[in-house]
């Protein structure tokens, strides 16, 4: 069952990325709406395969309790990616410009987001599947 979560949290953070660079192109006036995303981020985004466990501990809590786990979690697992990756030169994003960047491998703001997501990863390996 990891083995399947890696995969559906991996693709499901694909889909938001590009989603999400998509959307953001407005910003620039680019109506193409063009995401992008990298090939690195599947295992890291594949990670989110332990929320099932953790789910299993907290999930009688409130929804903005669990999603503050989650995006505290989140947050940790792209720092240390987003160091060892920009250790190597090889790190696909860089938020250096941003407020409230830390080291340029993740930005506080996006708590939110992470939080969003977390509880997204959460509904996608803990609801039970059909079989077909």
């Amino acid at each position: 069952m990891m083995k399947n979560n890696f995969m559906i949290c991996g693709l499901t953070g694909w889909c938001m990325e590009i989603i999400f660079t998509s959307l953001d192109s407005i910003r620039n006036n680019n109506f193409k709406l063009t995401g992008h995303t990298s090939i690195w981020m599947f295992p890291i985004y594949g990670m989110a395969a332990v929320i099932p466990p953790v789910y299993k501990h907290i999930h009688k809590l409130p929804a903005i309790f669990r999603g503050s786990i989650y995006s505290a979690g989140i947050f940790v697992c792209e720092y240390l990616t987003g160091t060892f990756l920009k250790k190597k030169g090889i790190c696909p994003w860089d938020y250096s410009n941003a407020k409230t960047n830390i080291n340029g491998v993740i930005r506080l703001d996006y708590a939110p987001l992470w939080m969003m997501a977390g509880l997204l990863f959460e509904r996608v390996t803990t609801v039970p599947r059909r079989k077909s």
